[in-house]
């Protein structure tokens, strides 16, 4: 009982601490601390298992996973920056679709982006100096960039059918399916999601703009270019490269064609557009320490969930979660979406629950092409909770908000809607 009540009291303070904007390479270890206190696990034991093994063992292995895809995600995002590529291809779309639709141009670039198979982290990267542009010309609120790239990114398209994402391959894995199972269903859930949410975005940035919000300059914003900037064709490329690249080794390297695919954007940047270049050392200097900062935070909060997962109480949650009476897919849709959301993690929820849940459910004649879409878009719901990594890292380290400035508008599409788009397809499978 002691070991619950520190889990959820260590996640419910992890999320104040963030939301109150407070350094995650604090708050995350002070919440383990505790969670590991009330779970009776030891904090600094020479033999067995111990808290500081298991913070740093998840902190550890996230950074040695992810440092080369979050370096030069950030690189390549200031050298589109810094040589003017970003701000060509927004002030081009901003000309062509009019500034009413520049969240609708990061929702789609982001949207292309992720169902070609570019990691989410990377995406945000990306595209957030052409979001940042487009909302300087548009004179939009920029407190809504972090939930207009959140929603293309993470809601119609990562658990989608067909989705190149994680997410849309675990459940393969154990329950034999393949990534376009339920692809009907799944298409009128992720137009449902993509309408619903696009529409809300539309309301929530109207109803600030007529309460007075516009676009506020920082002393840290890359300065809009006078002279010359590229074609933005020019601007176009090197993104191509990222999606083409990513695309046509996904298979064969699986996380690493990343890897490839932004050393090739970032290099294209630089080459098609060197007489474009301004400060390319200071470019550098920035990306670096901005992919430092954010691997960090990120880092901090797997660390969290690495010893939420070793505490007694979680197993018990996992557990009970999975064994929830009634209809099979509102209990594996509520289990995952738990777990995800304790975990603060998509792929943790489904890597966890489903190692439980398959065998059961197939043995009960569950459909498991039904199965698999549910579980894929229930861990994409309360994964976004304010700790998620992803959350953290879009909010603080790349678009520079706050949790009580930004993250109201990213719960609304990156929690609710596909909560809504969740009720939808079981519905559709019940009927």
């Amino acid at each position: 009982m002691l070991s619950l009540i520190g889990l959820i009291g260590g996640l419910l303070l992890l999320i104040i601490l963030t939301i109150r904007g407070m350094n995650l390479l604090i708050a995350a270890p002070l919440c383990a601390i505790i969670v590991a206190v009330t779970g009776s696990i030891d904090l600094f034991a020479v033999d067995g298992p111990n808290f500081i093994n298991s913070y740093m063992g998840g902190f550890a292995s996230f950074v040695q996973s992810w440092f080369l895809m979050f370096l030069l995600g950030s690189l390549f995002g200031k050298v589109m920056e810094d040589t003017g590529c970003a701000q060509s291809v927004s002030h081009y779309l901003v000309e062509k679709l009019g500034a009413k639709f520049a969240a609708l141009a990061i929702v789609l670039s982001c949207a292309i982006l992720t169902y070609g198979g570019v990691s989410l982290f990377v995406v945000a990267f990306s595209v957030y100096p052409m979001a940042l542009a487009l909302f300087r010309e548009s004179d939009l609120p920029r407190r809504f960039i972090p939930a207009t790239m959140a929603f293309g990114s993470v809601t119609f398209t990562m658990t989608s059918a067909g989705s190149p994402e994680i997410q849309n391959w675990i459940p393969i894995k154990y329950l034999g399916t393949t990534h376009l199972a339920a692809w009907e269903v799944s298409l009128v859930v992720a137009v449902f999601m993509a309408v619903f949410g696009y529409w809300w975005l539309n309301r929530m940035i109207k109803k600030a703009i007529a309460k007075g919000e516009s676009f506020e300059a920082r002393e840290n914003d890359p300065a809009a270019r006078e002279k010359s900037v590229p074609h933005p064709v020019k601007g176009l490329i090197p993104l191509m490269v990222v999606l083409v690249i990513s695309f046509i080794f996904h298979d064969s390297l699986k996380q690493n064609a990343l890897i490839l695919a932004l050393l090739g954007g970032t290099l294209t940047a630089w080459l098609i557009n060197l007489k474009f270049i301004t400060n390319l050392n200071h470019a550098i200097g920035e990306g670096t320490t901005g992919a430092l900062v954010a691997i960090g935070n990120t880092a901090a909060v797997v660390g969290f969930g690495s010893v939420a997962k070793a505490s007694p109480a979680f197993a018990v949650a996992v557990e009970t979660m999975t064994s929830i009476p009634g209809n099979e897919l509102i209990g594996a849709a509520i289990a995952v979406s738990a777990i995800a959301g304790l975990t603060g993690s998509a792929s943790g929820g489904q890597a966890i629950a489903l190692p439980v849940l398959a065998p059961h459910y197939i043995d009960a004649g569950v459909n498991p092409e039904q199965l698999h879409r549910v579980v894929a878009i229930s861990s994409g719901a309360l994964d976004s909770l304010p700790h998620n990594g992803y959350v953290v890292t879009t909010i603080r380290a790349i678009c520079g908000e706050t949790h009580k400035a930004a993250y109201g508008p990213m719960a609304a599409l990156t929690v609710i809607t596909p909560l809504i788009g969740l009720v939808l397809a079981i519905t559709l499978f019940i009927l």
